[in-house]
């Protein structure tokens, strides 16, 4: 887990990155990985991301241990992209975000 200071910086690279690569609103692509075992902060992730008009999709490693999930969606800022990050981070343990 990253310390504060060091999610800030890469948050406000990342806020920079957004703005100068595209034009909002726009599609951006979320990519997690969960422990296949915890339905329930399977569940919640997608939870977060269902009230937005994401299409979310799942799959499970070729062992199953741990699902991938993708979820794209289009949002109208860099800054709720970050907003949804933080929310991820925040809620759900266990949860490796790409």
């Amino acid at each position: 887990m990253m310390s504060d200071k060091s999610s800030e910086e890469f948050y406000i690279k990342l806020r920079k990155r957004l703005k100068k690569t595209s034009d909002w609103p726009a599609p951006y692509l979320y990519k997690f990985i969960v422990p296949s075992s915890d339905q329930e902060n399977l569940d919640h992730l997608i939870s977060i991301f269902d009230n937005l008009g994401a299409v979310i999709s799942t799959k499970k490693s070729s062992k199953g241990k741990y699902t991938s999930v993708s979820i794209n969606v289009t949002l109208n800022s860099p800054d709720i992209v970050i907003e949804k990050y933080k929310e991820v981070g925040e809620k759900i343990e266990n949860v490796i975000s790409l």
